[in-house]
């Protein structure tokens, strides 16, 4: 029993790219022999005896139509591999920008007498590549996947320009029509058709095609006008025995549009589970917290009938559960399932630490006994500070508005920014600097795994131009005739003054610092040369003029009404009366005036000094007077004002001596007999003192009862008060007899 060891490639698939505008690299670095041995062979195979166009020498050097080839991210279905191609491989990157692109390579005798390209197309095979190789499988069946491209798509198809490949396979138990008895499994699925540009394509099998015109399907990826889905080429073979394949392409008839045939890196396998990792950003390393791995089981398409259970190892540096999610162990392929996914999602532990890994290895035992042994790392790394380039500008005006940039850099678009100046977002801002000197601004990028940098950002001011000194002339009271003047420093080139205010205004002037003729109030003044503008302000004053202000001892009141007129006024020299009671009185002093009216009249007192006037005015209203209270006796109600005439009835009350409570509704009840009372407050003892009725209102009355019980026969003591309007009231005592 042989033990076979395979160490893991990594699938490069960038899930969270933006794969439209990828396009595949093409290198020819490696030898065939290299590609075929490190990128195309699989778990359960051993290869041998490598030849390029029939020369193991050339097998060992690079060659320009058997390349490596990278979809970086791309649209293009398969991550990595080998490519042959008819002509130079460096013809397949995209983009799709020509419907006949061919890069020629010169033909060779081994190519175009190829027994097998001629048997397969019935027709002249020029330049291409035939990669032929032995092989020991491990277990009772080969496969590989594979892409078939070419120029010839569509416009082609069944026109005679058939370019021919073909996969053929010979060996034990193998017997077939091709040399060496050999077999093409080149075929469409499910059949025993050749897969060629007519047997696949629009018309035929076209489930199998994929249209590449312009771009339409793989985007940017590659040149080539159509391809093929990904196919998978497989075989019955007897383990441990030797088997020769021969991987072979060319055009026919001519050397122009080009072909080729992608073949899946560590597809070439037999018997046993694979296991590929795939991360995002397309090599064996995931970001704590961020990006995620998955471990892809598969095996192979002749399999896929039975159930099958597979244990696997987990090994590593980094502690699962801790550092990553808990994996399903073991898994099972169910019958018609090729492929398990298991992923792993990095945590973020907020430790600063060396890269943990993880290595999973997986064990299949083989038909011909063999343990095959699939192992592979992963790599878990802290995330990453963000470089940031930042622009640092210089200004040579104030400016509220100057634009700066940062560019984030590392970790995995797109970014997000935040500055530190007024929340604003994105990769620009808009700043302010309004003086000369430095200011620092913050910006921080954050990626879409959280990872951050920060980076200030330095706004520098450096304004010579400047107002050194401003001046007011005030103007005299009411009269246009104050200046204001400016003057600057630091001025580049010719300066141009320009003033603003309320006598001011126009297009700016080259000698106007100085401005006449003005009316108090803001002036604003702008210099500006050729490198910047400045602005200050000043406010012009005046002299004071007259303000007009008078007391009036009265406003208003009965005929007649004397009032006195009080002259508050300031910064006047000559006052001028007028009281509308038929009497004007100018005078040279604030001496006070009095006045009689007899009718209501306006006032006016101007306050003049010079050439400037000021007015205050007032008004004395002559109101109807009288008694204005309707309780009074003589009552006017035509008078607005009360006078104090009001006169007020006095109030009177009659005491009754004796009552009869004897329910005969004759002098049931004990009560006064009032005129122009507005309360009557009546208490009521007994020969002891003790109370016996005690009441207020405009009618109080006892019934001959205590507290509801049938007072007795005899002689009680009423105590009273009656009052009356303007608070006059009446208060007396005496005797009561009651007798049933």
């Amino acid at each position: 029993m042989k033990k076979i060891t395979t160490i893991l490639s990594f699938g490069m698939l960038l899930f969270w790219s933006s794969n439209s505008l990828a396009q595949i690299t093409v290198q020819n670095t490696q030898s065939p022999s290299s590609l075929v041995q490190n990128v195309l062979m699989g778990t359960g195979v051993v290869a041998s005896n490598i030849t390029f166009n029939g020369s193991a020498v050339d097998a060992q050097m690079p060659q320009g139509n058997v390349t490596f080839f990278n979809n970086n991210g791309s649209a293009f279905p398969i991550s990595t591999g080998v490519l042959l191609t008819s002509g130079n491989g460096s013809a397949a990157v995209g983009p799709n920008n020509s419907g006949s692109f061919s890069n020629n390579l010169p033909a060779t005798s081994m190519v175009s007498t190829d027994p097998d390209l001629i048997a397969i197309s019935n027709d002249d095979p020029t330049n291409g590549v035939v990669l032929e190789f032995d092989f020991v499988p491990a277990g009772d069946t080969i496969s590989f996947r594979y892409v078939f491209a070419s120029e010839e798509y569509p416009e082609f198809v069944n026109a005679g320009f058939n370019d021919a490949f073909g996969f053929f396979l010979s060996g034990p138990g193998i017997s077939g029509p091709y040399s060496n008895s050999s077999i093409n499994i080149a075929l469409v699925p499910g059949t025993s058709t050749p897969v060629t540009i007519d047997n696949v394509s629009p018309s035929t099998n076209s489930a199998y095609y994929v249209n590449n015109v312009n771009g339409v399907a793989y985007g940017t990826a590659i040149q080539y006008d159509g391809t093929t889905v990904v196919l998978t080429a497989n075989a019955s073979v007897q383990c441990g025995q030797t088997y020769h394949i021969k991987l072979a392409i060319c055009n026919i008839s001519d050397t122009g549009y080009d072909s080729g045939v992608f073949l899946e890196a560590d597809s070439f396998s037999s018997e046993a589970v694979d296991i590929a990792v795939a991360t995002v950003t397309g090599d064996t390393t995931v970001i704590e917290n961020c990006t995620s791995a998955q471990f892809i089981f598969s095996r192979p398409q002749t399999q896929l009938g039975d159930t099958l259970l597979v244990n696997y190892d987990i090994g590593g540096t980094a502690i699962m559960g801790t550092d990553y999610n808990n994996l399903a162990n073991p898994i099972t392929f169910l019958p018609g399932e090729d492929t398990i996914v298991v992923t792993l999602f990095p945590t973020g532990d907020g430790i600063t630490e060396s890269p943990e890994t993880v290595i999973i290895t997986a064990t299949t035992i083989t038909e011909c006994g063999d343990t095959i042994v699939t192992t592979g790392t992963l790599y878990i790394i802290d995330g990453s500070t963000l470089p940031i380039n930042e622009s640092n500008p210089t200004v040579f005006c104030a400016n509220d508005s100057v634009l700066v940039t940062a560019t984030a850099s590392g970790g995995f678009a797109p970014y997000t920014y935040a500055w530190s100046y007024a929340g604003q977002t994105g990769s620009s801002a808009y700043v302010p600097i309004l003086q000369n000197g430095s200011i620092d601004y913050i910006v921080t990028a954050t990626d879409q795994c959280g990872n951050m940098g920060t980076d200030t950002v330095t706004v520098t001011m450096n304004q010579t131009l400047a107002i050194d000194t401003m001046m007011t002339f005030p103007a005299s009271a009411c009269t246009p005739d104050g200046a204001v003047s400016g003057m600057g420093q630091g001025i580049t080139g010719q300066p141009h003054y320009h003033w603003e205010g309320p006598n001011t205004g126009g297009p700016s002037q080259i000698d106007a610092s100085v401005m006449q003729n003005l009316s108090p109030g803001w002036y604003v003044f702008t210099i500006t040369d050729n490198v910047c503008s400045v602005t200050d302000s000043v406010f012009l004053t005046s002299e004071p003029g007259p303000i007009a202000d008078m007391t009036l001892s009265s406003i208003s009141g009965c005929n007649p009404l004397t009032v006195t007129f009080t002259n508050n006024s300031q910064n006047a020299t000559t006052y001028e009366w007028y009281f509308g009671n038929g009497n004007n009185v100018t005078v040279n002093d604030l001496s006070s005036q009095t006045q009689v009216f007899t009718a209501s009249a306006d006032q006016a007192l101007i306050a003049i000094n010079g050439p400037c006037r000021d007015t205050a005015f007032a008004s004395v209203l002559i109101v109807e007077c009288g008694c204005t209270d309707p309780s009074a006796t003589n009552y006017d109600p035509t008078a607005v004002q009360n006078d104090g005439s009001c006169i007020f009835p006095e109030p009177s009350v009659i005491v009754p001596n004796i009552f009869t409570p004897n329910g005969d509704s004759n002098n049931d009840v004990f009560k006064l007999t009032t005129v122009n009372a507005t309360e009557v407050i009546l208490k009521i003892n007994n020969r002891w003192g003790n109370n016996v009725y005690e009441g207020s209102g405009l009618d109080p009355y006892w019934d001959g009862k205590i507290n509801g019980t049938i007072a007795p026969d005899g002689v009680y003591f009423v105590q009273y008060t009656v009052k009356g309007l303007m608070g006059k009231e009446i208060t007396g005592q005496g005797f009561l007899q009651l007798i049933r």
